[in-house]
């Protein structure tokens, strides 16, 4: 009896050791099974298919960038290139009158000076006036000449620009088709489905998002090389300098729910610090996202398209698709079934 008794009392305390213990792996994580936990060792594709991605989506942008810096460089030229038109009507004006005066009184030269002087006094008057026009003709001849050089100089570069232009069109087509084909080939990227849900993410909604700050860009406005270089805050990792200031960003934006950046996987951002998972519920990786939660997941996947050039996104998957710069939203459907690695649980950017 009193062995039974004895059983029985650590049998209790056993069960509620269990019980204790359970409480606290719990409360010390996030809820749900976090990206990367369920067989999941990139986001939520094959490794080819994310390097492809990669290397189209950051080519497309990288081209539509120097298209637009391109555009501005021609619009100065062109600028440029009609104030040299305006300025170049009163000088040739003035070679006209040059040229009408020589031919009605004589081009004054030396041997006219020395003739027509009455006096020593009057040669050197005659001869100070000489080098005058002179100085004063071959400054405007000068200025004509640079008038027309750089007229021609711009026109050029104008053609240069153009060229240049349907160059990075001609790549933009090239990364483009190299995102959708390699979509298709893992069986997923199709046309979005018919009848979704009103609030799923759409390319018009991303316009009503806040404005974010611009990230960091050198003086020729490209994005810098950046390294996993800034402590990781979600973490005890690091993430890129860029990708600190879209989760900063974000967050001073009013999305603040649990996030997760650096992680070690096999392919994708994450390990490079270039990717965060942005929680839709407030406690962490959960379930299915639904009602508030799913709504909060789009609205957050908005802001980052409606910033995806301020931020350098380098692409976006929420609820089974992926918005990608050239494309927009593709169907992305390739995880293991469960919340986390078909992102129905989680907004996933990645940037450059």
């Amino acid at each position: 009896m009193r062995h039974n008794s004895v059983r029985r009392r650590l049998a209790s305390l056993m069960a509620l050791l269990v019980a204790i213990s359970g409480l606290v792996v719990a409360v010390a994580g996030p809820a749900g099974a976090a990206p990367g936990d369920n067989g999941d060792d990139g986001e939520g594709a094959p490794k080819t298919l994310i390097q492809q991605l990669q290397v189209a989506s950051k080519g497309f942008v990288e081209a539509k960038e120097a298209l637009e810096l391109s555009r501005k460089r021609q619009a100065q030229l062109a600028a440029k290139v009609k104030q040299l038109d305006a300025e170049l009507a009163p000088r040739q004006v003035a070679i006209d009158e040059i040229i009408q005066k020589s031919y009605r009184t004589g081009r004054l030269g030396p041997m006219t000076a020395l003739l027509t002087a009455d006096s020593a006094g009057g040669f050197l008057d005659r001869a100070e006036t000489l080098e005058t026009v002179a100085v004063k003709e071959n400054a405007v001849i000068a200025d004509l000449k640079a008038n027309r050089d750089g007229q021609q100089r711009a026109k050029l570069a104008i053609d240069a620009e153009v060229r240049n232009q349907t160059k990075q069109v001609n790549l933009m087509a090239k990364r483009k088709l190299q995102a959708e084909t390699a979509l298709k080939a893992a069986n997923t990227g199709g046309p979005d489905k018919t009848g979704e849900d009103a609030d799923e993410p759409s390319d018009s909604q991303a316009s009503s998002s806040d404005k974010a700050s611009p990230a960091r860009r050198n003086s020729d406005g490209s994005l810098p090389s950046e390294g996993c270089t800034a402590e990781d805050p979600t973490t005890n990792g690091c993430i890129s300098p860029r990708m600190l200031h879209a989760l900063e960003q974000s967050r001073a934006d009013g999305f603040t729910r649990y996030a997760a950046c650096f992680r070690e996987q096999n392919s994708g951002e994450h390990p490079k610090g270039k990717a965060c998972d942005f929680a839709a519920e407030k406690k962490g990786f959960g379930g299915v996202a639904s009602g508030g939660d799913k709504a909060y997941g789009t609205r957050l996947a908005n802001y980052f398209i409606s910033n995806s050039s301020r931020l350098g996104v380098l692409y976006v998957i929420w609820f089974r698709r992926i918005w990608l710069p050239s494309s927009g939203w593709k169907a992305y459907s390739r995880g293991n079934g469960d919340p986390s690695s078909d992102h129905t649980n989680h907004v996933h950017l990645s940037v450059r």
